[in-house]
């Protein structure tokens, strides 16, 4: 028992990372070709690796360095669900949360969905070791695709196209719009700790995700409180909901 923290992208804004549906958010910027509904999708990774993950490094590249902020760091003791990939929660400490959505600096082995596969660093330092960064012009471009294709071992296969290969590819750990919650990403752990909570935190979520969907669910079906906080929240019609009107860093504030 006791109180869940789910967290989502307003709890990184203050590293610098900008909330994914903002003006400058990963979900907003997409490629000259396809929108980001389209590249964050497993479509993709299975018949365009190479833009999939010329998308996903410059993602990346763009914040690797960010630090977790005094949220993060007032997180790191709670029982945490978040929905950010960035990987700050545990860089600031935390070693039981849960990503639900994955860790963009972590890999797994490219399996079909549901199977048992390995997690491991992702090779973007390595990439960026060799002067690759979000900002490298079209000329160098050609180089960065056939580095990437090279460290997450896509071959070419038919007709002398990329494609993966099941149990030796590698593929970004995070989840991606056309697949599905799975144990990969904890969600058995998650649901259970959904039950077993008697107070439930949603910190800088917009509640436009699965996930955060299926907690308050819980919480109705177990008349379990729910406090939300946003600085501008919207009204999720539940009766044992409390409203915040505040940023994270303001709430996290009110207990130091």
């Amino acid at each position: 028992m006791g109180t869940l923290y789910i967290t989502g992208a307003g709890v990184s804004s203050d590293s610098g990372i900008p909330t994914f549906r903002g003006a400058d958010g990963f979900w907003t910027i997409g490629s000259e070709n396809y929108t980001p509904q389209e590249m964050a999708t497993r479509q993709m990774y299975l018949n365009n690796p190479a833009q999939f993950l010329l998308w996903y490094f410059k993602r990346f590249a763009k914040y690797r360095n960010a630090e977790p902020n005094d949220v993060h760091r007032w997180l790191a003791n709670k029982n945490l669900i978040t929905q950010n990939i960035d990987g700050l929660d545990g860089k600031a400490g935390n070693r039981g949360y849960i990503p639900i959505h994955g860790r963009l600096d972590k890999v797994t082995v490219f399996a079909e969905e549901g199977k048992e596969t390995l997690v491991a660093d992702a090779p973007w330092d390595k990439i960026s070791d060799l002067g690759f960064t979000f900002e490298n012009d079209r000329k160098s471009e050609d180089q960065l695709i056939k580095t990437l294709l090279e460290c997450f071992k896509i071959r070419k296969k038919y007709r002398q196209k990329y494609f993966p290969t099941l149990g030796y590819s590698l593929k970004p750990f995070v989840l991606l719009f056309d697949e599905i919650y799975t144990d990969l990403y904890k969600i058995s752990e998650a649901q259970q700790r959904m039950v077993n909570a008697n107070k439930m935190v949603f910190i800088g979520t917009s509640f436009s995700v699965n996930i955060t969907v299926m907690a308050l669910r819980v919480a109705a079906a177990n008349l379990i409180d729910v406090e939300i906080i946003d600085p501008d929240p919207i009204d999720i019609g539940y009766k044992n909901a409390t409203y915040f009107e505040m940023s994270a860093l303001e709430y996290v504030e009110s207990f130091l």
